[in-house]
């Protein structure tokens, strides 16, 4: 839309020419106050430009009975999780109330590089909701993986003036930071005095205080109130987070309330078609909070005003003149369902989105794996003891354990019975065909194998299994489709799904996604699976900057101790 004159601003917020849309008979819900505005809405172009009186409109929506809230805010996010292209993410989540999405495209990014984020950039300016870049800080995340593509501060220092650019996203290898990697210091010196994001999970005292220093904002690793509160009186930005994994709402909501509501956000993170349909977005966030008790005024707060005012987007946030016209109509605040959507003031339904200008995907026939076999994954050795990864449910950190697997012939085994199944990477960028094999407890599995190209950061195939050959055909299986997730049982593949842009994201509707990880969530429950979301699961126990043991394609990593052991 294009941008109206300031004279056209100015005639239609007086009443002396109609107004281009009129939302009549609904109140609302200031978010600075927390009182209730009654009257008419007033938009011209994509911007607000009256409330709280009667105007004429060239078109008029009545909404009597609702109450109007500003649109919903997503402060950080990787929509390459949803597992579908941003146009189709538009489409999925946009009619929910969400109008502003702030992703890191840094998934894409380690697969192929600056293209990839340029492809984001692009996207970005066409899609209905509103869509901002922050710039993946950390391709690769450590040097402990291979990733597909590497990007440095000269790089990123050439992007950060695109309109679509907020600043720099979440800086995951805290260690870098406060011991002064220079690479590290490098990125956030081209950036310094603009926005940093931030990605210090668990880390506290005078290495907080060194973190933040560095001129990083915002945290989405808290998982407790004790450790958000810490890093709130430090000045940082908290980012209550519910994904698809990482499911900090209920351990942080306690400590969101009017006061603090100016400081704290809502993101998602990590969140696939699947539980957007089951559960919502960040309106199942807001639905759920008030249902525990949090007051509606600090969670929309948190879900808009106080996240346009952490990223420096003063153009949004509150239902006022001037704000750029992105509003939610609900007939209940509690309920938070939404009635009607306006995105930067255009109405948001199947004819908005059929008007958008589309792009080509990229980052096709990303896959290129060496030949794999059941030998593939065998775990030689000739001690017992042995590191597994303990998953936690519902979290990203993982447990470090340690558990005696007699070796049999020269190799451990899987062994169901202890829950202990095998985890395997497979560098999947045709660099150097590196393959690590490891343990895992959590999992449940009884039999077969799972395994994906979603194996954050470096996305690398990632495998989980009882029995090496379903590993083994698991893992080609995904070389064929261009990356994916894949379920293996008995030697047959039992689900599937595609994900041919960087083996990353389908490029199918979003309904279809969501069918197909309906399949694949019930093939797993066949093996015995118990997690609820087996395959994002997986991709995080591949992430060597979250405690406390991960595996890449180099090895198994000690986070804690941030090196490889074997």
């Amino acid at each position: 839309m294009s941008q109206p004159s300031l004279s056209d601003l100015i005639s239609q917020g007086r009443g002396e020419a109609p107004a281009d849309l009129v939302l009549r008979g609904g109140q609302v819900f200031d978010l600075v106050t927390g009182e209730m505005v009654p009257g008419d809405v007033a938009i011209c172009g994509d911007t607000i430009v009256g409330i709280g009186a009667d105007y004429e409109g060239r078109r008029v929506i009545d909404v009597t009975g609702c109450t109007l809230v500003p649109g919903f805010i997503d402060t950080h996010l990787h929509i390459e999780s949803s597992l579908v292209t941003p146009f189709e993410f538009d489409r999925c989540v946009c009619p929910r109330g969400i109008t502003t999405a702030i992703c890191d495209p840094h998934e894409i990014a380690n697969v192929i590089g600056v293209p990839g984020i340029a492809y984001f950039l692009d996207a970005s300016a066409r899609t209905v909701m509103d869509i901002r870049v922050n710039l993946s800080s950390c391709v690769p995340s450590t040097e402990m993986e291979t990733s597909g593509a590497r990007i440095d501060a000269e790089a990123l220092a050439a992007l950060m003036d695109h309109p679509r650019v907020i600043g720099l996203a979440e800086f995951m290898n805290y260690p870098g930071v406060i011991f002064q990697d220079p690479g590290a210091l490098a990125k956030l010196e081209a950036f310094r005095g603009r926005h940093i994001d931030g990605h210090a999970p668990l880390l506290s005292g005078r290495d907080l205080n060194a973190y933040i220093t560095a001129g990083i904002r915002t945290e989405h690793e808290a998982t407790s109130a004790e450790e958000a509160r810490e890093k709130l009186q430090k000045g940082m930005r908290v980012l209550i987070r519910e994904g698809s994994v990482s499911k900090d709402m209920a351990a942080l909501r306690p400590l969101l309330s009017e006061r603090t509501a100016p400081y704290m956000c809502l993101c998602t993170d990590d969140r696939n078609p699947l539980d957007i349909a089951e559960y919502g977005h960040l309106d199942y966030m807001i639905r759920w909070m008030i249902g525990q008790g949090t007051e509606p005024l600090a969670a929309y707060r948190a879900a808009s005003l106080s996240a346009a005012e952490a990223f420096g987007l003063k153009d949004r946030g509150l239902i006022a003149p001037g704000k750029r016209a992105d509003i939610v109509a609900l007939h209940d605040l509690a309920g938070c369902e939404a009635e009607l959507v306006i995105a930067g003031g255009v109405v948001v339904d199947e004819a908005a989105f059929d008007a958008r200008d589309e792009i080509a995907p990229v980052g096709r026939d990303s896959v290129t794996a060496p030949e794999i076999t059941a030998d593939s994954f065998r775990a030689a050795s000739n001690d017992a003891e042995t590191h597994v990864i303990g998953i936690l449910p519902g979290k990203i950190i993982t447990e470090h354990l340690i558990e005696e697997i007699v070796p049999v012939d020269g190799a451990k085994r899987a062994d169901p019975a202890r829950d202990l199944a095998k985890i395997a990477v497979v560098e999947r960028h045709g660099i150097n065909g590196n393959i690590a094999v490891g343990f895992v407890r959590g999992f449940g599995m009884a039999d077969g194998a799972i395994a994906s190209t979603v194996c954050h950061d470096h996305h690398n195939i990632v495998v989980v299994g009882a029995a090496d050959a379903d590993m083994a055909l698991a893992a080609t299986r995904l070389t064929e489709i261009e990356g994916g997730f894949v379920v293996v049982g008995q030697g047959t593949v039992l689900a599937e799904l595609a994900l041919p842009v960087a083996g990353l994201m389908s490029l199918d509707p979003f309904e279809m996604v969501e069918a197909r990880l309906d399949h694949l969530r019930a093939a797993a429950r066949s093996l015995g699976v118990t997690l609820e979301e087996p395959f994002l699961q997986l991709a995080f126990l591949a992430l060597p900057v979250i405690p406390a043991l991960k595996i890449t394609d180099r090895g198994m990593v000690d986070v804690e101790r941030f090196e490889i052991i074997g």
